[in-house]
């Protein structure tokens, strides 16, 4: 009873997720109707990542993967997916363990901006790096850190500057879920840290 009570409450969160995602894409196609296609395409692309991210939990051959090796696989996938063969993605996470809520917000997160990064930071074939990064902090929280060696926010577009683009609002209120807040520098690249407590 207990599981189909918790499946029941996952099945719910998700399908308020699509239809914020629906709702968000729905106000970006009203201020510009010519865009449908790549709207739609967007959204098809994200909940067809999160259909893959709950395949992934939900394989029993992944019950006891550490969450280094399953972010490692999951950001191999998202970089796969987007057909970038120069860029690279590493993941630095210690021995630590989630529930599987939990996990799925963080899997939604560094995937959202793995390939935000994929989007926008590696223009016409420049090679680079995404690097995924997790580690307590002395708190009782942690920080999870996904930086490229991309262009930056300089050179980036609009609808990809950080508050205006329909990811960053995603990343937004997927930290919320995490009781966490969302901080971003570019220097080198740019960096999203997302502090949450443990």
């Amino acid at each position: 009873r207990t599981m189909f009570e918790e499946l029941q409450h996952r099945v719910a969160n998700n399908m308020a997720f699509v239809a914020s995602l629906l709702n968000m894409s729905r106000r970006r196609l009203s201020a510009d109707p010519a865009a449908a296609p790549a709207i739609l395409d967007d959204a098809r692309n994200r909940i067809e990542t999160m259909a893959r991210i709950h395949r992934r939990l939900h394989d029993p051959n992944q019950v006891d993967l550490p969450v280094r090796a399953y972010l490692q696989d999951l950001c191999a996938d998202v970089v796969e997916a987007s057909g970038l063969t120069g860029v690279s993605c590493t993941v630095d996470v210690p021995e630590i363990t989630f529930d599987i809520r939990r996990l799925t917000t963080i899997s939604m997160l560094v995937s959202e901006v793995v390939t935000n990064s994929l989007k926008h930071a590696f223009p016409a074939g420049r090679t680079g790096r995404i690097a995924v990064s997790l580690r307590r902090l002395d708190d009782g929280r942690a920080e999870l850190t996904i930086a490229d060696d991309g262009v930056g926010l300089a050179e980036m577009p609009d609808d990809a500057v950080p508050g205006h683009g329909l990811g960053n609002r995603i990343v937004e209120a997927l930290a919320r879920q995490l009781k966490g807040s969302v901080s971003r520098q570019s220097d080198s690249g740019l960096a999203t840290r997302i502090v949450f407590p443990l």
